[in-house]
């Protein structure tokens, strides 16, 4: 027997909520990803839905930058309530309530159908790339950012990505264990980080003028252990550099966009900060 639905409204969430969207996600054999959650936490919108036992059902996060796109992610539903309108009505309370031209996420195999229902199309696909990098050369042509490295960081961010994300760009130094560049003169010619996710560390975000500098970024920040790249099927030059560096694939999700289509250039935007963030 089904349990009663939940009945009560949409709710924001707040950080002090982020044991019960742990909780939800280890349900459904999702990670803890603290890190990650705290950081969407910072820059985006959290909603959840409480059921009648005032657990948690539901959440979706919603990460708006500007009025031009938000990047939907973190959609999670109990087990006890999953395919019954649940993860809708929240995709529905966080798209109408961030106001933007267009919406953007990753989807597994398993969501994307709801996605498709509410109006998304598919643009491309990202496998994610695991495992130990092997025969690894540093390449020595970046610098840890600098405070005055920052503004150009957030311009060329914004012209690849299509759309100003300032809150995300000023938590990367904090949220990133290394954050370097390729300087260009007074300018930049690209970026890179990464980040650890629970026993893991997540490569991105890589944003570079061209592929040989997106590629000597990548041979610069890798940290030995075991790695992630999440690569956009647009870049085979960085699917063989990481099957020929020892990574294999580990899983697809599906690129997708709502509303406006993203006006930025997705061929130097070589890896996501997070899928969760476009």
């Amino acid at each position: 027997m089904h349990s009663p639905l939940p009945d009560g409204p949409v709710r924001s969430l707040e950080i002090d909520d982020l044991p019960a969207c742990q909780r939800l996600a280890e349900a459904r054999d999702w990670g803890r990803e603290d890190r990650k959650w705290r950081f969407l936490f910072s820059v985006g919108d959290v909603y959840g839905i409480d059921d009648r036992n005032g657990e948690l059902a539901g959440t979706v996060v919603s990460t708006p930058y500007g009025k031009d796109v938000a990047a939907i992610s973190m959609v999670l539903v109990a087990e006890r309530h999953e395919r019954r309108g649940l993860g809708s009505r929240l995709m529905r309370h966080a798209m109408e309530d961030a106001g933007t031209a267009g919406f953007c996420l990753t989807a597994t195999d398993y969501g994307r159908p709801l996605y498709e229902r509410l109006g998304f199309r598919s643009v491309g696909l990202c496998t994610s790339y695991q495992g130990e990098v092997e025969n690894l050369v540093r390449q020595g042509v970046s610098v840890p950012a600098g405070a005055s490295d920052m503004a150009s960081v957030h311009a060329l961010d914004t012209q690849v990505f299509g759309a100003d994300r300032a809150q995300l760009i000023d938590g990367l130094p904090t949220f990133c264990e290394t954050l370097r560049v390729v300087r260009d003169g007074p300018e930049i010619r690209g970026f890179g980080g990464f980040w650890r996710n629970d026993d893991q560390v997540v490569v991105g975000p890589v944003i570079a003028q061209d592929t040989e500098t997106a590629l000597a970024l990548v041979a610069d920040i890798v940290p030995p252990g075991p790695v992630r790249l999440d690569i956009d099927h647009r870049h085979p030059e960085l699917i063989t550099w990481a099957e020929s560096h020892g990574l294999r694939p580990s899983f697809t999700t599906t690129v997708m966009e709502h509303g406006a289509p993203l006006t930025g250039d997705p061929s130097r935007l070589y890896l996501p900060v997070a899928q969760a963030l476009g």
